[in-house]
């Protein structure tokens, strides 16, 4: 079994900062790339950043410049550093890890329950 958990979630004003955390838990050989996604309500999920075992990273053109993912392989843990947050980036932000658990297995996605990012004054 393999567990992703999110944490860091929350209330902030517009124009704050919050910091997500992400961490994969299990049976796990190996884990590829790992993302954050975010669903508001009435809206589809969409990518918000994605990082590789490597360190690739790749950004929605409306986060650039303010969110910064990381991660640290030691620990099968993502992060998601945000700043200059804004109203309609109120939304559930969920992890999403791709992940080996044996030699002989496919890489599966697997996803974490979610952690709501409310901006508001």
């Amino acid at each position: 079994q393999v567990q992703v958990v999110e944490s860091g979630g929350g209330l902030v004003q517009p124009g704050g900062s919050l910091r997500l955390s992400c961490a994969a838990s299990g049976s796990i050989l190996s884990i590829g790339a790992m993302g954050w996604y975010r669903q508001a309500p009435g809206k589809q999920r969409e990518l918000v950043a994605g990082i590789t075992r490597g360190g690739s990273t790749r950004y929605a053109d409306s986060v650039k410049g303010r969110f910064t993912i990381s991660r640290d392989n030691s620990k099968n843990t993502v992060y998601l550093q945000m700043i200059s947050l804004k109203p309609e980036e109120t939304a559930v932000y969920y992890c999403n890890a791709e992940v080996k658990v044996t030699r002989w297995a496919p890489w599966d996605n697997y996803w974490g329950q979610g952690t709501q990012v409310t901006v508001s004054s």
